[in-house]
């Protein structure tokens, strides 16, 4: 894993000691489309699980991510697929 992943994984793990969590690096698969860049890690995809989804809209899921990965949104990562879901019972 690259240092833009292990600081999304880090990141995500400190706001919401998720019970899951994937941090995917699908920037190969983007060659050639915008924000590609040679030195990789500008497209994602993360699977997170978190009892601190409970009860939150995916909208709200979603922005409580984006929150938290601001700086890497506004940097290096160009795109990210996210699956954001709350424990099943």
């Amino acid at each position: 894993m690259g240092q833009v992943a292990d600081r999304i994984e880090r990141k995500l793990r400190s706001a919401f000691q998720p019970e899951q969590l994937a941090v995917i690096d699908e920037t190969n698969q983007h060659h050639g489309h915008a924000g590609w860049r040679e030195s990789g890690e500008t497209h994602f995809r993360v699977e997170i699980t978190a009892q601190a989804f409970t009860g939150k809209s995916r909208v709200d899921r979603q922005r409580a991510v984006y929150q938290v990965l601001a700086e890497e949104l506004a940097g290096p990562v160009h795109a990210l697929a996210l699956t954001a879901n709350a424990p099943e019972k």
